[in-house]
């Protein structure tokens, strides 16, 4: 358990639950959305579950635990609250959990119906880094806290359920010298005027059966010998289609193309050239821009879908996994994703992914010889945010095996200097061919 979610609830009893919302609703219809609403929760906790190895407790105030179980069915563990404030419960609750083993913890109620699965598997990767992550709430409370280990200091003598708790705790963790990390602030649904916020998120719950459609658009020139393990991983895929770009192969890629079911563009050979194209003949509302030789990881189109959702994210990609198991690589990976993350500079090999709208808005990819993702991606950037999944997308080692790990990086590395140091694009690519055609050292 060592990642580990804390879910805080109330048996749904009228009279007793969501009080303020009884002029409004009557005490069974207040009664009703506390139930409602902690079924939703356990919903996109199930879901975070199953996909990113997660614990899952919920902790709870009235009844008891069999009505619990009666009530919201047999997923989790129910454990009673206990005696205190909320600050003393959740001190509590959280440091069970680390003594139970877990090395990150995230505690949430069920009053934020805009919390989602994606948005807590990313507080538990900022944990990574952030000594403590917080869920701004747009009432001046926090609807999710994220810890490394107990810290009293965070929980003792806050005004509860007063407007300045965001604040006092901020205060407490500079004073403690902690590090950290806010996400999206996000509405709680306390009071009738609160409710429209639930009846939006109920309404795209709904929606939910008939996602946004997916065009996953795959340039290649005599990739032959990788696109069927590409095209495999998007088999089972909900409501997407394949578009295969093809730039001139002779060695049977667009045959395997139209034998494995995907629509077949054929375009002049230049990946920016080519990804432009399959974005004209896509009918998906999002794009994924994904390379001839790297496999996306189960159920990504959910990830990309929900990372999407989030009004403030333009584009995203995948985190990168290089096939391969020479400790080189490892390193790469970790360079190349900590980049993503704290810069927002994903490449091409990583999945770039963003809704169509968007695509059309700002031009497409720069028809440039080289660097064509760098550029793009540094456009969007200006527009909004470049989200990373947690995922990964799995790429072939071959470009790093053919010069060996070091020399590689250090020819990307040059490359992207030289850009940034105003180089034309033609001639970077003849650095970049000479380079390669120099044999490997042994």
């Amino acid at each position: 358990m060592s990642r580990h979610l804390i879910i805080f609830t109330r048996y749904p009893e009228p009279h007793r639950t969501k009080t303020r919302m009884i002029p409004r609703l009557g005490p069974e219809g207040a009664a009703q959305l506390q139930g409602d609403m902690t079924d939703h929760a356990l919903a996109w906790a199930r879901e975070l579950a199953g996909q990113a190895s997660v614990s899952v407790e919920v902790r709870f105030e009235g009844g008891d635990e069999a009505r619990m179980r009666d009530r919201f069915g047999d997923s989790f563990p129910y454990l009673p609250q206990g005696p205190g404030d909320l600050g003393d419960r959740m001190l509590r609750a959280i440091a069970e959990a680390f003594a139970a083993g877990a090395d990150r913890v995230i505690v949430v109620g069920t009053d934020c119906p805009d919390i989602t699965s994606g948005l807590a598997e990313d507080a538990f990767e900022r944990l990574a880094t952030a000594d403590l992550v917080l869920g701004p709430a747009t009432d001046g409370g926090y609807y999710l806290i994220g810890l490394r280990r107990p810290i009293p200091a965070l929980f003792a003598g806050i005004a509860w359920g007063q407007e300045t708790v965001l604040c006092e705790t901020q205060t407490r963790a500079e004073e403690l010298g902690l590090a950290t990390s806010l996400l999206t602030p996000l509405s709680d649904v306390d009071r009738p005027e609160d409710l429209p916020v639930w009846q939006r998120v109920k309404g795209e719950s709904k929606s939910a059966s008939n996602p946004p459609r997916i065009s996953v658009i795959i340039p290649a020139l005599n990739e032959v010998s990788h696109l069927d393990g590409t095209l495999s991983a998007l088999q089972g895929a909900r409501n997407t289609e394949t578009i295969v770009v093809d730039g001139g192969s002779c060695d049977g890629t667009d045959s395997l193309a139209l034998d494995r079911g995907a629509l077949l563009v054929r375009s002049p050979a230049g990946l920016a050239r080519q990804m432009n194209a399959g974005a004209q003949a896509a009918t998906g509302e999002i794009l994924i821009f994904l390379h001839a030789d790297t496999r996306l990881p189960e159920r990504f189109e959910e990830r990309v879908r929900e990372l999407l959702a989030r009004r403030a994210v333009v584009a995203g990609a995948f985190r990168l996994r290089i096939d391969g198991t020479r400790r080189a690589f490892r390193l790469i990976e970790w360079m190349v994703n900590l980049r993503s993350r704290w810069l927002q500079m994903p490449y091409g090999d990583q999945a770039i992914f963003l809704r169509a709208e968007t695509f059309r808005r700002w031009g497409g990819f720069p028809e440039l010889p080289i660097m064509e993702d760098f550029e793009f991606i540094r456009r969007l950037r200006r527009h909004g945010k470049i989200a990373i999944a947690s995922a990964t997308a799995t790429t072939s080692a071959r470009r790093w095996e053919m010069l060996g790990p070091w020399r590689t990086t250090w020819i990307n590395q040059r490359i992207i200097l030289g850009y940034h140091l105003g180089i034309s694009p033609e001639t970077l690519v003849q650095w970049y061919v000479g380079s390669r055609s120099r044999p490997a050292k042994p």
